[in-house]
């Protein structure tokens, strides 16, 4: 029989990224949640964190986050039809990409969280990887780039998001006085979320652009676009985050004909319980005025 103190306290100090910061978080002394941890680790016979270089789950310990995580939206459910049991805020852990976390994310849930109690805990991870988050139990539900679902969840298309190639008017005239090419592309330096940055390189490939060019990084999606304003550089920014800059002649669009769409889908486990369901249905019903419509149908169950 697990004993869910013991689940409690290896979620802290993962979520918190430490022994120290997950015992605050709980309440507890370093000690304690120490002696909780070798305990589940003798109760079990092999280790379900990896102390150093920095901690992380093993494989074990990554299964039981994705357990404890279901149990606790499991008995949120349960505290909602029995206030007397205890306390029925949940905190939702969730893995959200920083484009959607800048523009759709915030007016969509606003409501769902005011009206439900629920107190977030996001993860900000690019699109294209934030799945992982679900596969190592660290998270309830993500919005990410990918249509197969992790064992045990479900998958359901959000919409697609749609990125111009946006630079000022003095740094198009700099760079781009005629137009879009492999030349100007070899000089003029362009802004990556960070050094994956994917959706760049698909750009780039769709112009045949292969070789290296200069580029300056910086993980924030406001920030990319507060740079791009400056003339400091170009970058794909979401139409949605930048289009009164562009109705205001702030901004330029280098290439109107290609524009680059990104699908989005909302992952979410499949026993996540009713508070993970009532999200879903609430995300479906609010984030059509920001996304765009996939152009097929686009969901996937496991």
């Amino acid at each position: 029989m697990l004993d869910y103190k013991l689940l409690e306290a290896l979620a802290a100090i993962v979520d918190q990224g430490g022994f120290e910061r997950g015992a605050q978080q709980l309440n507890l002394t370093q000690s304690a949640v120490s002696q909780r941890i070798k305990l589940l680790e003798a109760r079990l016979g092999q280790p379900v964190v990896v102390r150093t270089p920095r901690l992380l789950p093993t494989p074990l310990g990554q299964r039981l986050l994705n357990h404890a995580q279901q149990v606790r939206l499991l008995e949120h459910d349960l505290l909602d039809r029995i206030p007397a049991l205890g306390e029925g805020t949940q905190r939702l852990r969730l893995a959200i990409n920083a484009d959607s976390l800048a523009t759709w994310w915030a007016p969509t849930i606003g409501d769902f969280c005011h009206r439900r109690g629920v107190l977030l805990d996001l993860v900000v991870d690019d699109q294209e990887v934030a799945l992982r988050r679900m596969r190592d139990g660290e998270v309830a539900g993500c919005i990410c780039a990918t249509a197969r679902p992790v064992q045990g969840a479900r998958a359901r298309a959000l919409g697609r998001m749609r990125y111009r190639v946006a630079a000022s008017p003095g740094f198009a005239e700099r760079y781009f006085v005629e137009g879009v090419s492999t030349q100007a592309l070899a000089r003029a330096p362009a802004i990556l979320y960070g050094p994956d940055d994917r959706l760049q390189q698909r750009y780039l490939d769709s112009q045949g652009f292969k070789e290296p060019f200069p580029h300056h990084l910086c993980p924030s999606s406001e920030g990319v676009l507060h740079m791009v304003l400056a003339g400091i550089g170009y970058a794909l920014i979401p139409e949605c985050q930048a289009q009164a800059a562009f109705e205001r002649g702030e901004l330029v669009d280098l290439d109107p004909s290609r524009p680059l769409d990104v699908p989005l889908y909302w992952h979410f486990w499949r026993h996540g319980g009713e508070l993970l369901d009532a999200l879903t249905v609430h995300l479906f019903s609010a984030s059509d005025d920001w996304l765009l419509p996939m152009e097929t149908s686009a969901s996937a169950g496991a």
